[in-house]
């Protein structure tokens, strides 16, 4: 009986040690984290997945917080689509068309005075992006060869998602074989904008996004393969992106 004991508690030994070596051997040959990509968190609780491009670190999805970051909403407007021309410093943000559902989309739509507030809009660690910021994306996907066809400076087909644009018959711009774009992980999606007396314009065939600067504004387009860059008024609601500090 001793005997059979004996042998009964070498082979549980022996099995433990081939669970626990084959544990170690998986853990070994796990696939390694993708180091251009991650996620991050804003004080909502909504989660975005991020990019790295050249040297940057980018949300790859438009921000759609209704707070700032110490927890005071962001304001919108009692009506979609007030008309809010009047206020000097509007500080606001909407879905498109006052549509909760397109803010799962597009993300969330916000005035210039609201993303360059000091309580901050972008999550910790994260902000609004310069124009030397825009710039500096730019070159790089000019400069190592994201334009259309592999050179110039048509970088739009590689900053745009590959779905939800409208077509276009056009080679080289965002709306033809959207298949082929995204080639950046950008993903750029056409959330339109809304203009100050409340009217929301585009959804579908272009994407705005505010700089920290003046009033400065990117734009893409779904019939174009080069970016827009532009001033407009403040109390425009354009989508943000934001960059890693």
């Amino acid at each position: 009986m001793k005997a059979k004991a004996l042998i009964y508690e070498l082979l549980i030994l022996f099995m433990l040690t081939v669970s626990f070596t084959a544990c170690k051997k998986d853990e070994i040959n796990e696939e390694p984290s993708d180091p251009n990509a991650g996620t991050v968190q804003d004080v909502d609780g909504n989660s975005y997945n991020t990019v790295k491009i050249g040297d940057q670190w980018w949300m790859s999805a438009n921000l759609k917080t209704t707070a700032f970051n110490n927890g005071d909403p962001i304001a919108t407007t009692a009506s979609a689509g007030l008309d809010i021309t009047g206020e000097s410093e509007p500080k606001y943000q909407w879905s498109y068309s006052g549509d909760p559902y397109w803010a799962t989309v597009y993300g969330r739509l916000y005035t210039w005075y609201a993303i360059t507030d000091s309580r901050g809009v972008c999550p910790d660690g994260w902000r609004i992006p310069t124009e030397a910021d825009w710039t500096t994306l730019f070159d790089f996907l000019t400069n190592n060869g994201f334009g259309y066809e592999g050179s110039g400076s048509d970088i739009a087909k590689s900053m745009a998602a590959t779905t939800l644009w409208s077509a276009s018959a056009v080679p080289g711009t965002i709306g033809n074989d959207m298949a082929t774009n995204n080639s950046s992980g950008f993903t750029a999606l056409p959330g339109g904008f809304r203009v100050g007396n409340g009217a929301f314009n585009n959804a579908g065939s272009q994407g705005l996004w505010w700089s920290s600067g003046n009033g400065t504004y990117k734009a893409l387009w779904n019939s174009s393969g080069e970016i827009t860059q532009s001033a407009t008024n403040k109390n425009v609601g354009a989508s943000v992106r934001c960059i890693k500090n």
